[in-house]
Formats: structure tokens, sequence, C-alpha cells
């Protein structure tokens, strides 16, 4: 047999081979590869190069590969089950910065210099470790930040407002074609459809990508980029006749002489303004 049909048979053979290996280590991705993974990746890209090129002989190659693979793949089960060989393979999390105090020892011990740890910290968008309480060093040689109270971002919770829960956008429209199954599971229909794109005066066939949100809003992609679409303006709309309706009702109860009238409209321009309050950051975001 020719020597490059050998290498061809025996390299087409090994891709297959590394693969099926692949699969068996698991769908890790890179940045979560441990020390221990990128040793046993090496050592098998090696093994399987030296089998196609012919370097050792087959026997003596398989019989490596297969050593490799069944250990590597034995020893991340057993980390799977047993949290000792979890941090012998794949060590454990390091606290580089504690209650805002960068600990030079433990810099020292995972092998990073200040500009290392300043570099990690810019990664995660912090330029300035005095605003960090905690940062861990991760197994994968990523870092955690945890920003201090005063420096931590606003959000809902702390604003002390209550969001409505969001569910997954439904796409409804693809390279022009209506998708009925995600229009039903909406609780929508093609006439509901067509009407919005009346409104905005798009025909079907121009839509490369369209989606419906949890509060019934659709997004439209079209083919033509220079074309721009109206932004949806229903929530703004809705927020809008809510709030009139709060003014209404509280100019009636300054203006009207019936005390029961009067207490009835403040009391609901007192529940439109909760409402309001609650809904603000749905149909005004």
């Amino acid at each position: 047999m020719p020597e490059w049909l050998n290498v061809l048979l025996r390299s087409a053979g090994l891709f297959i081979g590394a693969l099926f290996t692949a699969r068996l280590l698991g769908r890790r991705q890179t940045a979560q590869l441990t020390l221990f993974d990128l040793i046993a990746a090496v050592v098998l890209g090696v093994i399987a190069a030296s089998i196609s090129l012919n370097l050792i002989s087959l026997i003596n190659g398989l019989v490596a590969l297969a050593v490799w693979t069944v250990m590597a793949v034995g020893v991340f089960l057993l980390s799977l089950k047993y949290k000792a060989v979890r941090e012998i393979v794949q060590g454990r999390e390091t606290i580089l910065i504690n209650h805002g105090k960068v600990l030079e020892d433990k810099l020292m011990e995972a092998k990073m210099t200040p500009e290392d740890l300043i570099s990690k910290l810019r990664q995660k968008n912090v330029f300035q470790a005095a605003d960090v309480e905690f940062a861990l060093l991760e197994p994968n040689g990523d870092v955690s930040v945890f920003l201090k109270k005063d420096k931590q971002p606003l959000d809902a919770k702390t604003m002390g407002l209550n969001v409505a829960q969001q569910t997954v956008p439904q796409t409804v429209m693809l390279d022009g074609e209506i998708m009925d199954e995600p229009l039903t599971a909406m609780g929508l229909n093609r006439n509901w459809l067509h009407t919005e794109l009346e409104k905005v005066g798009v025909a079907p066939e121009n839509v490369f990508i369209g989606q419906v949100d949890s509060t019934g809003q659709l997004y439209l992609d079209l083919f033509d980029d220079a074309i721009q679409v109206p932004k949806p303006k229903a929530k703004e709309m809705a927020y809008y006749t809510l709030k009139k309706c709060q003014a209404d009702c509280e100019m009636f109860a300054h203006s009207t002489e019936n005390q029961d009238a009067k207490k009835m409209y403040a009391h609901s321009a007192e529940e439109l303004k909760e409402i309001l309050n609650d809904l603000k950051p749905v149909l005004l975001k």
C-alpha cells in the first residue's frame, strides 16, 4: 500500500475516533477546561498525530490512545461523584480580594501578578480594585467579581419595583413565511399578524425575521435594511392613557361637590397611581 494512502486511511480513522473521544469527554467549552483537561487533550492529540504519520506502530498507538481516553473519562466520572477527586483534578477557588483588601499571599499562591489581577478585573468592566468587595479565582482561571454595595448597578429589586415575568419571544416569521405554531402558542393568529404589519406598512414577503414578545409587541427585521420600521408604540400609548385616566380622576375629585363621588374619584386615582408604578418598568422600558 502506498505511504500516502496509509496516512490517509489512518488519519480518517483517527478523525472519527477523535470525534467519539470528544463526545466521551463531555461538551465543556474551551474556557471551562481545567489544566488536567488541557493536558489530556494535548496528549491525545499528539498520540493521534503520531499514529496518523506512522511515527509509532498502530498497535502501540491505539493502546496508548485507549489508556489515555479511559483514564481521562474515569477521572472525569470520579470527579463528578467525589469532591476530593474534584479538588485534586480541578483545584479549588482562591480568594484574591476579601472585603476590598487584595490578598498578596493568595496572588503569589495563584502565580498571578498585580497586573494580571487588574487585567482580569478590567475584563469584568471593573477598573478600580477599590470597588471590589470580593474576587475569586475559579478553577478554570476565570475571576468572579462581587462589587461593593454602593458600586453595584441599580436593578428593579434595589429600586423596589415589581417587574412582570418575561417569557421567551416567539419567532412568528422567517424569510417572509408566517409560522402558525408560534402564533398559536402566543394565543394569536394570522389576522392579528396581518393587522400589525399593515400598521407599519410592511408586506409579509419583506420580513426577514418577525418576533413577538411576552407583552404582544411585534418586532421586525426586514430584508432591506435601508427601510426604517416604526418602533411599536402600543405599550407607551397604554401607559399614557392610564396616566390621563388618573389625572381625570384627580380633577373630578377636586371639582365635584358630592362627597361620595369625591371619595370614589380620589380612591380611583390612588389605585391608578399604584397600577402605573407597577406597570411603568414594563410599558416604558
